[in-house]
């Protein structure tokens, strides 16, 4: 079945709640490249150094990496709606304190509690939509993946138009398009039934003794710290107004997203998964090497042309997580995103550290060399990965496929 088909089913034929928690998704997306076209701004008005304002995005993904291992925990005891409400309280709350701040630690802190209550929102939101939609789980997955694209492509956008006027505005504007998805949750969103088995804190990590997901994960903590320095370095070297900024980052993700989508799967069926996810790891690695070294317009080519590598690793990196293991998938994917998101706390930090012991060159080199290194992972553990890897089928239409985080 046609999973656009306008009939029963179909994407455009969903329940209100199925539009509701979709929606939601697609602000809490935005939350992670909302801050990209403003960090300049952001060091200017509270008079910080870059490595100080990076640590929006380290302390985010910190803090959201730990929260892997209580998600799962908390949605199999209070239930899906319950967790999904709590997430986008915390993210309301937090994303309103960051644009009160009146220093950089205030705002790293308050980006922390944001990166909690995101945390327990998209981990659990895959499994609510697929839960409460119509038809099979197809299409709900198709549309969780498109909010997930569209987030990643307007966040930049919503934050230069607003950071425009002042760098406080798109925290405001968050919490406010937050609190109307929370509304929208509340009225059309029912309660589901809890799993029959729940979570403990320590499945993720037995999980991870699995060689295939342990490897998928390590290969995917290098892969991220290079995605992390493009998302969160690259904006002080480009140096642009947050509209210029927010544009290229626009289309940044507008490739992400249809890479991730439309391209990524096609390529699976083609060359299969280990084949396109080598292949594109050493693609991206030569990107960040010319967006280092280049002139400024190659480095504003260089950072789109990001967007359609990152997106495609997002899609295989995901579908390995959930189809290397016999763990369940919620269990099998918590473990590889608690992982992963170490780097993306790393990359932030560090890209500004190597650049002050440095130069500007050297974050750009470090990060070249953190992909290679999982594509190095990949070739190397290519036996433990092969199991329902190399030929693998898409995970989109299964339907207990969750807490697919962030790809």
């Amino acid at each position: 079945m046609d999973p656009f088909d306008a009939g029963a089913g179909g994407i455009l034929r969903q329940p209100k709640a199925v539009w509701a928690t979709a929606g939601a998704s697609v602000v809490a997306f935005m939350g992670i490249g909302l801050v990209d076209p403003i960090l300049p701004s952001i060091a200017k008005g509270l008079d910080a150094s870059a490595g100080q304002v990076s640590l929006l995005f380290t302390s985010y993904f910190l803090i959201t990496a730990l929260a892997m291992l209580v998600t799962g925990f908390v949605s199999s005891r209070i239930g899906g709606r319950k967790t999904l409400l709590l997430g986008l309280a915390f993210v309301v709350v937090f994303a309103g304190l960051a644009g009160t701040s009146d220093t950089v630690g205030q705002l790293v802190g308050y980006r922390a509690g944001w990166g909690l209550g995101n945390a327990l929102f998209v981990s659990t939101a895959l499994a609510v939509i697929v839960g409460a939609a119509a038809g099979g789980s197809a299409a709900a997955i198709l549309l969780y993946e498109s909010a997930l694209g569209l987030g990643m492509a307007c966040g930049p956008l919503l934050g230069a138009l607003l950071g425009d006027a002042s760098w406080r505005y798109p925290f405001f504007g968050t919490a406010f398009l937050m609190a109307i998805g929370f509304l929208c949750i509340s009225v059309f969103l029912k309660e589901q039934p809890k799993p029959a088995r729940k979570t403990s804190l320590l499945d993720p990590i037995r999980a991870l003794g699995h060689g295939g997901l342990a490897s998928a994960a390590v290969s995917a903590f290098f892969y991220n710290y290079t995605f992390f320095t493009v998302l969160a370095f690259t904006p002080f070297v480009l140096n642009m107004t947050p509209y210029r900024s927010g544009a290229v980052f626009f289309a940044w993700g507008v490739l992400l997203a249809v890479f991730s989508v439309l391209v990524a799967p096609r390529m699976q069926k083609r060359f299969g998964s280990l084949k396109v996810l080598g292949g594109s790891l050493v693609l991206l690695a030569a990107d960040v090497l010319v967006l280092g070294y280049g002139n400024h317009t190659a480095a504003v080519v260089c950072t789109i042309l990001s967007g359609a590598f990152i997106g495609v690793n997002n899609t295989v990196y995901t579908e390995l997580a959930l189809g290397v293991s016999d763990a369940p998938r919620p269990v099998a994917s918590a473990g590889y995103n608690f992982v992963r998101w170490f780097a993306a706390a790393a990359a932030p930090y560090f890209a500004p550290k190597i650049e002050e012991w440095t130069d500007v060159h050297i974050p750009f080199v470090v990060a070249a060399v953190t992909a290679l290194l999982g594509a190095v992972v990949v070739v190397v553990r290519r036996r433990a990965l092969t199991h329902e890897a190399e030929e693998l089928e898409p995970v989109h239409a299964t339907e207990d496929s969750v807490t697919v985080f962030a790809d």
